[in-house]
């Protein structure tokens, strides 16, 4: 676990690297609302899936707290689509049986997670709930 933490962390600073022109600020400021839209169901699946890990949680929930500020989408709609996806993707069972040997009790979450992130039904949802996909935060909020 203190492995997978090691590189979950390096993972979501990566995700949050600093934006040239303003060193203080993730460059998911100049994103476009619809891949902060991707990003953050993408760290609300890692959050759901490492609930039980406090500080793997607590920095995926951060960081969905972070880009919900910098995405601009209908906020009726999405969250029980988001939370059905999420729930939907963690559902799945996947297995490998040559890590399984070495690696008991492996869920394949974090692989869950990006599979989600790539899908088409991500895609469709995104294309559903959010407002003006092409803009950014930082074009609306100069």
């Amino acid at each position: 676990m203190r492995h997978f933490l090691g590189f979950l962390t390096i993972m979501l600073a990566a995700s949050l690297a600093f934006a040239t022109d303003r060193p203080s600020s993730p460059q998911s400021i100049g994103q476009s609302y619809g891949q902060n839209y991707k990003d953050m169901v993408l760290a609300t699946c890692v959050a759901n899936a490492y609930k039980g890990d406090k500080n793997a949680a607590t920095d995926a929930g951060s960081s969905v707290s972070a880009l919900r500020d910098w995405t601009y989408y209908d906020l009726e709609k999405s969250p029980d689509e988001v939370k059905a996806l999420v729930n939907s993707y963690l559902g799945r069972s996947y297995k490998n049986p040559l890590v399984e040997a070495e690696v008991k009790g492996v869920r394949f979450d974090f692989l869950k997670c990006l599979d989600l992130y790539h899908s088409k039904e991500l895609d469709a949802l995104a294309k559903k709930v959010v407002i003006n996909p092409d803009h950014t935060y930082k074009q609306d909020n100069p």
